[in-house]
Formats: structure tokens, C-alpha cells, sequence
């Protein structure tokens, strides 16, 4: 028979703690999440660079082992990004270019974007808590929507004629994901405004999620502070046992 103080003191978690916040893989997101925004960042035009795709779509990849996704979700998600990558490599390698390929790499990007932010919610959902890995999985997901609304201002922009922000701004991935960072963040320079009634529309849900995403964010934050990170399970008295 196991003595009592066994029976009552909970096991500790191997997510628990500030050094699990590192092993658990979120900094490794947030590294490829910077190079993914630089290679972005430098990009003087909407084509999108088969580098960038092929970044994105190992981000994806890290987020959903990160996130322990169902086996067979990453299995296919394995199968669907390794095509994909593949087809980058191909097509950078042959130099093929085209409005076609450019709007597929846009469009396969933002889905890859847009899967990321709602599986690392999923699984922070799942724990309680705050500790380094939920500050590390906030901060990713709320870069990933970020870049999420860059690609769909990216897509916009490679399926419109007009200027996405007008004739005096140059439409480049660059500003499209400059001006996405900033309405996310609410943050509005007024230096770069959408043309289109369709982009304004865009830019304004941005705009909602982003503050949507700081309150449930703050929540969170409280919530932590006053639960531990995993909450034992209930030891049954001893009354009830008999």
C-alpha cells in the first residue's frame, strides 16, 4: 500500500514550470515566425518568394507537433506541405513565374496561416495557467494573425487590378505587411490607407481581432495568476472508498 501523503500530492506535469516554456517548442515557432517576417519584409513587390513559402510552410509543420495535433492531422499536413514544398523548390529552381503561381503560393500560405493560430489556441486552451509556454504561444499566435492578414491583403492585391493602397503607395509584400501589423496592433500611422471598399472591410476585422485577441489575452493572463498550470485530479476520500 502506498503511504498517504503519495495518495495527495500531485504529480507534477512535465509542462509545468519556466524551463518547460522552452522545451516545449514555441521559441522555435517564434524563430521561424522572424524569418519569416524579414523575408517578407524585404520583398519590394506582391509575388511572393518560393523561400518565404517554403518557411511557412516548415512554421506550420513545427506548430502542429507543437501543438500534439491528432497523428493523422499531421500526417496529411505532413503529406500536403512536403507537395507543396516540393513544387516551391521545383518552380524556384526552373525559375517559372506567373500571376497562377503566385496567387497558389499566396492562397496556400494564408490557409498554412491561418490553421497555425487556431491549432496553438486549441491546445493553450486545453491548459491552465501562466507560465513561459503560454507567453510564447500568445505572442506566436498573435504573430501568425498578423501574417495571416498579410497574405490576405497579398491575395487581394494579386487578384485586383487597382492598388490595394492607392497610387502613391508601392503595392509590395513589404507594406501589405507593414500595414497589417499596424492595424492588428491598432496602431494606425496613416501613412499607408486601403483603397478599396473590400480591403477597408479587411483591414477593419484586423482591427477587430486584434483587440478581440488582447482582451481574451488579458483574460488569460488573470486567469493564470490565480490557477496553477495543471490542476490535480480529485484523490477520493476515504469514506468514499468504503
Amino acid at each position: 500500500m502506498e503511504p498517504e501523503n503519495a495518495l495527495h500530492s500531485p504529480a507534477r506535469s512535465p509542462d509545468t514550470g519556466g524551463a518547460s516554456g522552452w522545451r516545449s517548442g514555441y521559441w522555435f515557432v517564434l524563430a521561424l515566425l522572424v524569418v519569416t517576417y524579414v523575408l517578407c519584409a524585404i520583398q519590394d513587390t506582391s509575388n511572393p518568394s518560393p523561400p518565404a513559402f517554403l518557411v511557412q510552410l516548415i512554421t506550420v509543420a513545427v506548430v502542429l507537433r507543437v501543438t500534439r495535433a491528432h497523428r493523422r492531422v499531421q500526417r496529411i499536413a505532413w503529406a500536403i506541405l512536403a507537395v507543396a514544398g516540393i513544387a516551391a523548390i521545383i518552380t524556384s529552381a526552373l525559375g517559372t513565374e506567373g500571376q497562377l503561381l503566385d496567387v497558389a503560393l499566396s492562397a496556400a500560405s494564408m490557409v498554412a496561416f491561418f490553421i497555425a493560430p487556431v491549432a496553438i489556441i486549441r491546445h493553450q486552451v486545453q491548459r491552465r495557467g501562466l507560465d513561459i509556454e503560454a507567453l510564447l504561444a500568445a505572442t506566436a499566435a498573435y504573430i501568425l494573425v498578423g501574417m495571416f492578414f498579410t497574405l490576405v491583403y497579398n491575395l487581394v492585391a494579386l487578384l485586383t487590378i487597382s492598388p490595394t493602397f492607392g497610387t502613391e503607395v508601392v503595392d509590395s509584400l513589404s507594406s501589405q505587411l507593414f500595414f497589417s501589423f499596424t492595424t492588428l496592433t491598432t496602431t494606425g500611422y496613416g501613412n499607408i490607407v486601403p483603397a478599396a471598399p473590400a480591403v477597408q472591410a479587411i483591414a477593419v476585422a484586423e482591427a477587430i481581432t486584434g483587440q478581440l485577441f488582447l482582451i481574451t489575452a488579458v483574460a488569460r493572463i488573470m486567469r493564470g495568476s490565480r490557477r496553477p498550470a495543471y490542476e490535480p485530479a480529485a484523490v477520493p476520500r476515504a469514506e468514499e472508498q468504503s
